[in-house]
């Protein structure tokens, strides 16, 4: 489980390759390229019906090409083209990498995919994808954004009660390029300490849709966000604040979702509470702690199948299955080239919960190596339904390499 400040520090890219700038600098093209190679070795629960072969093996390659230019003083344009090669092991069933290796769903909120498969097998896809296509253009102190583009709100490091669009599993090894969305972005400061900002991102049709705006301020140590709209067919409201104090940071996230009349028109409230820590010792060790609760999840993850919310967990509405869930994480030698993390995601109310390790290797800017471990207990399945959260969860080795140009 990449739960970890130390691998988003270290995974940044070298500058890539200038094709061309002008003689003043004020217009410039430029081109980035990233190659990364993921394997997995997993041994599942003895499950039968959710797990064929106890022993599987999955691997991911994924390699990434941005563009990046400033075609005028105020104005930039992105792109972002994506080829993915994913093999699993014959019998992988419920394994075969999900949550670790990142989804190979349709992404949300997008007018047309641009993901399609150049190639499947039984056991094997070769997919490509346009993730980044938007021009950015400043209007005086203002910026507007159109095109397909990543949104990210909240201040959760682990969950995310107010990050609606694309948010990330808690569990997804690779948390660099969050997944784009086709959407117009208005970005308008208000005064020195106060911004607004309103998004319309796309759907296949209103109702899957999303418009919201996004209020901004800091005052001191303090800042906090107000946010109101709709996503899909629900009407959404949501806060969020982070405050330093003495020396730590503690951070809150709350979100109230009220759903469609056909889906019984209930109030659903989303919420995170946490905080870290930092001391300035051994190349820096940082200690993060979180607490997410998701109505969204299931009150009992035996009913996880047939819950009314199963199409919800799946699209990424919720990080979680249940609806309780807690996480800590302490990362040592965050500002070295070797940076390490012991994580523990856990469901407080069933026992279960998984433990990682991230040993990350920057040998330079361009070539780093991450070598993982997740370790999960709780109560196994019984005839291929769930007792607990994480208890189904097979025990895994991850390891992957990442060229950067």
């Amino acid at each position: 489980m990449r739960l970890t400040l130390a691998v988003l520090l270290a995974a940044q890219p070298a500058f890539g390759i200038s094709l061309w700038s002008s003689a003043d600098g004020s217009r410039y093209w430029a081109l980035d390229a990233a190659l990364k190679w993921s394997a997995l070795s997993s041994y599942a629960p003895e499950a039968p019906l959710l797990y064929p072969k106890r022993w599987s093996a999955a691997a991911l390659g994924r390699g990434r090409l941005a563009l990046r230019g400033q075609a005028a003083t105020d104005l930039h344009v992105r792109l972002a083209y994506e080829q993915r090669a994913r093999a699993v092991s014959t019998g992988a069933g419920a394994g075969g990498g999900a949550g670790v290796l990142g989804p190979e769903s349709r992404a949300p909120h997008r007018l047309k995919q641009f993901d399609a498969a150049l190639a499947i097998g039984e056991n094997v896809a070769y997919r490509h994808e346009l993730d980044r296509a938007f021009v950015a253009w400043r209007v005086g102190r203002g910026e507007l954004q159109i095109g397909r583009q990543a949104i990210g709100w909240g201040r959760g490091v682990l969950f995310g009660a107010v990050d609606i669009f694309a948010p990330f599993n808690p569990l997804e090894s690779d948390r660099e390029w969050r997944r784009g969305l086709d959407a117009l972005r208005v970005f308008l400061p208000l005064a020195d300490r106060f911004s607004l900002d309103l998004v319309a991102a796309g759907g296949s049709s209103v109702d899957e849709s999303a418009f919201v705006g996004r209020l901004y301020g800091h005052i001191g140590a303090l800042d906090g966000e107000l946010l109101l709209g709709r996503r899909r067919r629900d009407r959404f409201v949501g806060t969020a604040a982070s405050a330093r104090v003495k020396g730590a940071e503690i951070h809150g996230e709350l979100a109230s979702f009220k759903t469609p009349a056909t889906e019984g028109g209930a109030v659903v409230l989303k919420a995170l509470l946490g905080g870290s820590y930092a001391w300035d010792i051994e190349g820096g060790l940082l200690l993060v702690g979180e607490y997410h609760f998701s109505g969204f999840g299931v009150s009992d993850i035996a009913e996880l199948y047939t819950a009314p919310y199963r199409v919800r967990l799946i699209r990424g509405d919720a990080q979680i299955w249940g609806r309780h869930a807690g996480a800590l994480q302490l990362s040592q030698g965050i500002t070295g080239t070797l940076p390490r993390t012991l994580g523990w995601l856990f469901s407080p109310l069933d026992g279960s919960g998984v433990l990682t390790g991230v040993v990350t290797w920057i040998f330079s800017d361009e070539l780093t190596l991450a070598a993982s471990a997740y370790w999960p207990y709780g109560e196994q399945p019984r005839q291929g339904i769930l007792q607990s959260e994480y208890g189904g969860a097979a025990k895994s080795g991850l390891l992957q390499i990442s060229f950067y140009y």
